[in-house]
């Protein structure tokens, strides 16, 4: 018997201010699925709309930013919408 699992969604949106970023790697160690920084570098978000499983880890990367320069978005609160 076949049973299916349920499809992941995307239900939030991330962002990061490089203007902020100072390139601790914080967000890298809480959610390196999400988040990577070279060496010498600033963020680089890896996916933008991370699927919801990977929202705990997300939330732990947003809070521990030193520089708080990345936050969360739902869909429907990302810029451009009208």
């Amino acid at each position: 018997m076949h049973r299916e699992v349920p499809e992941a969604k995307h239900v939030m949106k991330v962002e990061a201010d490089l203007d902020l970023c100072q390139g601790h790697a914080v967000c890298e160690m809480e959610a390196p699925d999400v988040f990577a920084v070279p060496k010498h570098g600033k963020v680089e978000i890896l996916d933008t709309d991370p699927l919801e499983n990977l929202r705990a880890e997300v939330e732990s990367a947003v809070r521990f930013c030193p520089t708080q320069a990345l936050r969360i978005l739902a869909d429907n609160d990302s810029e451009g919408d009208s």
